[in-house]
């Protein structure tokens, strides 16, 4: 057998409580694999005798083994834990040492060599256990008993179940040594949860009714907690405080990285459950993405739910159905405006002082979690720190923006918003109706919270804009203008790419978009809205039928949405009337006339361009909108570089010519008469 360390002596060093109790679970176990020793070799010998003496029976004196030594105060050795956590019985403990001998103890190989009458069967079997162990049951041997249930052992599935050799798993090993070593089977699939050191009191309260709810089963199957939501670190803080609370760990296994086959799955379960038992931890099966109608994964996240017994937590977004297993299902919101405003409080300590109000309008206009609000912080304070000059309102406001920017990136364009109002051209009415889509998304909080609009319920809470007209006629430049004026993202989201053939796709695709964009308070602009929101066709098909719920949803989750969303349309007509009734603003963006068009034209140059005798009353009179005019400005400008001159009124009449071809437009005599 190995050797035992032995402990200092010196007063100066004395052992600490973990190392006298790892001392004496070693001392423990090894008293335990002489004993098994002891009782192999006794078989060996009675072997001998059988074949020396023919019909009788040679008694010989063999040492008794030691005796097994008892453990500091109350607490249980490893392989007494273990014993207890699997229902073993002492045939069961002693095979399993048998096993554990034959890795720590070099001399165990030719002992059961010795037991079995043969050197080339160095290694234990189930036939060897049976007659040399005490107490042997044939049960032992079931796939449903505890060594071959939970993996304890193993041993080859081509040879006979009595002769196959047998060995420990590896993480049960270590486990009897006293040590902690993950699976490396699990290793990337489970990953240890930590309690945060604090959560808000909405999040707290779940978390108090998770650690009651296990705590009052009764069974050895606690019920299993739902929860629904989509505040993904949220459900992962609260499940590991309540765990916390019980004395627990937690462990989380996405539901993304299952495996689909059958075997698999089910290898993954026992030793997930094992994991769990050795460990004292609760597991967390977090969905993310995954829709509870997306069959191809909700099949094994039904199957994990059934089989494994200890405490489970379901983190998933819509609540699900189990059919055989007690459910407690707990909604999970982000945390409120005064949460939120007081984890920036305490987050910011001192510095909070320095914002001078500003941290209303965070609140507002940005719904974080506690771990985001940390992060933000945390950038902000790394940004100043680089550029000191910069003031910590500013800096807080662009680190919130940051925190939804990988998520949406993902789904959507970003668009970099500099053009101001002096950029927009449109008639007075429209530019009134922008402003006042400004002074919504900037006095949300005074009207939804201070005021007491947002208290009966989030419907028809969003801001949710129409911007119609031609194309070119400055609806996207609008968005700009409200992006940079807001000092918020501005995120263009293609329909076309979004709406899928798949049934619920489309859903998942939005609501993706929506969540992401919540937490960061960014502007959605949905470009050809006609896309989705066309009239909504009479009901002949199932195809039909999904194609009105994706409108509806959409309807309702703009309603819901507390930023601003905006749709444009070339076609207004085209829409559906439901869907225009819900809007909040609908801004038409008319054709611009002569006088518009001649101060688009007036403006369309940067002042680095060189020009020479542009007309810019000739110019106005192109009947095309101002996308068209900065084409054709653009295109000019290249030909003037092209052949090293300034821009002149050649070079748009040419460019002209190109734009009314990829228009199919004619040009006009009217338009260019007199031009050269």
């Amino acid at each position: 057998m190995g050797a035992v360390t032995r402990q200092a002596t010196k007063p100066a060093q004395q052992p600490t409580t973990s190392e006298t109790l790892q001392s004496a679970n070693q001392r423990y176990l090894m008293a335990s694999l002489e004993r098994v020793r002891v009782a192999l070799q006794r078989h060996a010998e009675r072997r001998r005798a059988a074949m020396s003496v023919a019909g009788g029976e040679m008694d010989h004196a063999a040492a008794p083994p030691p005796a097994t030594p008892k453990m500091p105060g109350a607490q249980p050795s490893a392989l007494q834990r273990l014993c207890e956590i699997f229902g073993l019985s002492p045939f069961e403990r002693d095979l399993l040492l048998v096993c554990a001998g034959i890795e720590l103890d070099g001399e165990f190989a030719t002992v059961c060599a010795n037991a079995q009458d043969d050197s080339t069967r160095p290694w234990p079997t189930f036939a060897l256990a049976l007659a040399a162990l005490d107490e042997p049951h044939w049960s032992a041997l079931l796939p449903q008993a505890p060594l071959r249930r939970w993996r304890l052992v193993e041993m080859n599935p081509s040879s006979a179940i009595t002769s196959a050799p047998l060995r420990i798993d590896e993480p049960v090993l270590h486990y009897l040594t006293g040590l902690e070593s993950p699976d490396e089977r699990l290793i990337g699939m489970l990953q240890p949860v930590e309690a945060p050191a604090e959560l808000v009191p909405t999040h707290h309260r779940l978390a108090q009714r998770i650690a009651i709810t296990w705590q009052r089963a009764e069974s050895e199957r606690p019920p299993l907690l739902q929860l629904c939501g989509d505040d993904a670190f949220g459900k992962r803080a609260i499940a590991a405080t309540a765990c916390g609370q019980l004395g627990m760990r937690l462990v989380a296994l996405s539901g993304e990285t299952l495996p689909s086959a059958p075997a698999d799955l089910a290898t993954l379960i026992r030793l997930c459950e094992r994991e769990m038992l050795l460990t004292q931890s609760a597991l967390l099966l977090d969905c993310g993405e995954l829709d509870a109608a997306e069959h191809t994964r909700a099949a094994a996240i039904t199957e994990i739910c059934e089989e494994i017994r200890g405490p489970l937590v379901l983190a998933t977004r819509d609540r699900r159905r189990l059919p055989h297993r007690a459910t407690v299902m707990l909604d999970v919101e982000r945390p409120t405006t005064d949460e939120q405003r007081s984890v920036w409080q305490r987050t910011l300590e001192e510095d909070v002082t320095t914002l001078n109000g500003h941290l209303d309008a965070l609140v507002s206009q940005f719904t974080l979690g506690a771990v985001a609000i940390r992060s933000a912080c945390a950038e902000a304070r790394s940004m100043r720190a680089t550029a000191p000059e910069t003031p910590l309102d500013v800096a807080l406001w662009e680190a919130c923006r940051e925190q939804a920017r990988p998520a949406l990136e993902a789904l959507s364009q970003r668009i970099d918003p500099v053009a101001g109002w002096d950029d927009l051209l449109l008639p007075d009415a429209q530019q009134q109706t922008l402003r006042e889509i400004a002074a919504h998304v900037r006095q949300r909080a005074v009207v939804y919270e201070s005021w007491g609009f947002g208290t009966r319920g989030s419907r028809g809470l969003g801001i949710s804009v129409l911007f119609s007209g031609a194309s070119g006629t400055g609806k996207t430049l609008a968005a700009e203008v409200l992006a940079h004026t807001l000092h918020l993202d501005l995120y263009r989201i293609d329909l076309s790419s979004v709406v899928s053939k798949y049934i619920g796709e489309t859903e998942k695709n939005l609501r993706r978009v929506f969540d992401a964009a919540e937490e960061g308070g960014a502007i959605l602009l949905f470009d050809e809205a006609d896309a989705l929101f066309g009239k909504r066709s009479e009901v002949k098909d199932s195809h039909d039928r999904y194609a009105n719920i994706e409108v509806s949803y959409l309807l309702q989750r703009m309603e819901a949405y507390r930023g601003l969303a905006i749709l444009t349309t070339n076609l207004r007509s085209a829409l559906d009337s439901a869907f225009l009734r819900r809007l909040r603003f609908i801004v038409p963006f008319p054709f611009p006339d002569a006088s518009q068009r001649f101060e688009i034209w007036r403006r369309v140059f940067p002042p680095a361009t060189p020009t020479e005798h542009l007309d810019l009353t000739q110019l106005a009179r192109l009947n095309v909108s101002g996308g068209n005019i900065r084409n054709i400005a653009l295109n000019a400008a290249f030909l003037a570089a092209d052949s090293g001159e300034p821009v002149r009124m050649a070079h748009l009449l040419q460019a002209s010519r190109s734009e009314y071809t990829k228009l199919e437009k004619p040009l006009t005599e009217a338009e260019i008469g007199g031009w050269i």
